[in-house]
């Protein structure tokens, strides 16, 4: 195990996150404080949450980016529920989630029907679940939160020696919750197994008998599902509502997943390489804010990663088509008559 591990893209992606790690202690020693590496968990929630359910309809061979959209409609309506018809935590995350679930599943429906491209079809919904959003709430952000909303899910588990609290939150633990549940779904169940043959070659998947509408509703509600949950972390962390503020972080969720390994023909992708993603992305970030780098190099890499994925999948197609080709040239061979047997 430990052999296939050293050859594979995540051993590469573990490196990476060690080498900036130590780079980072080097320059700043506030890097590996345990409230730092708090705090950067929490700041990663909301797109690692939205990377472990992008990944699974990477998998299925489909692609999606409007989850920031479904997350901010999510977030707006269960905000909204729980101020006003009183809704307790249950009832806020389940509205959060159903509203996303839906909205991902209608993506699904459309691009089944209609039989066009997930990007494009994703691309139009973004646009349509943000403008829904903004004519209805008029652009009004939210700041009174309902008394338990800001400390749900929070457990002090140490103190720092200036008396600061180390608290595990809702942001933490949904981040744990969010990939542990992906995991589960890819690698311990049949859909999971489904989804990645429908990835791989949705004409073989259709042959031997799997529904693609089904696995694309199912992986498309999941997203979906992982927005609305994560919509509600975020809304925490950042104590307000406002529903312009998540739109135009799909790049970042996009180049974390490409990053970890997942292609975007469909078929490929792992959880542990998507989680080392995002965390080679949030490491590079927290580091250049520490030691004073402008962020915008940042975006400069989530640029070129998302380039290197596509052109990794514009190699792998060619390599396709020259062996494709080799063995179409490849002249006929006759069988010999095996000698003393009559032909």
């Amino acid at each position: 195990m430990l052999k296939r591990f050293l050859a594979t893209h995540e051993f590469l992606l573990l490196i990476a996150a060690i080498a900036l790690t130590v780079c980072l202690a080097i320059g700043s020693p506030r890097f590996l404080a345990p409230q730092n590496l708090l705090d950067l968990l929490a700041n990663t929630a909301f797109v690692g949450m939205l990377a472990s359910g992008l990944l699974v309809v990477l998998v299925a061979g489909s692609i999606d980016i409007s989850f920031t959209a479904t997350a901010s409609i999510a977030q707006y309506v269960a905000i909204l529920a729980a101020g006003h018809a009183g809704v307790g935590l249950v009832g806020t995350v389940s509205i959060a989630c159903v509203t996303g679930t839906l909205l991902g599943m209608l993506n699904a429906w459309l691009v089944s029907v209609l039989r066009m491209s997930s990007i494009i079809v994703s691309i139009a919904m973004l646009n349509v679940y943000f403008g829904l959003l903004m004519l209805f709430s008029n652009g009004q952000q939210i700041f009174s939160m309902p008394d338990w909303f800001p400390d749900a899910l929070s457990w002090v588990v140490g103190m720092a020696p200036n008396g600061d609290p180390y608290v595990l939150n809702a942001q933490i633990i949904g981040l744990i919750l969010s990939f542990t549940v992906t995991w589960f779904l890819l690698n311990r169940t049949g859909i999971g197994r489904q989804v990645r043959a429908l990835g791989g070659n949705q004409e073989a998947a259709r042959r031997v008998g799997f529904r693609p509408l089904r696995l694309s509703l199912i992986a498309f509600g999941y997203l979906g599902f992982t927005a609305g949950l994560a919509s509600l972390v975020q809304a925490q962390l950042a104590q307000s509502v406002t529903p312009n503020v998540l739109v135009g972080r799909e790049l970042n969720v996009l180049a974390a997943v490409v990053l970890g390994g997942a292609s975007l023909a469909g078929g490929q992708g792992t959880v542990l390489g998507t989680i080392l993603g995002v965390a080679v992305l949030a490491i590079m970030e927290n580091g250049f804010i520490l030691i004073g780098v402008s962020s915008y190099w940042s975006q400069c890499f989530i640029g070129l990663v998302i380039i290197g994925g596509v052109a990794v999948i514009g190699l792998e197609r060619k390599r396709q088509r020259n062996q494709a080709s080799r063995l179409i040239a490849m002249p006929a061979v006759t069988p010999r008559p095996i000698a003393g047997r009559a032909e």
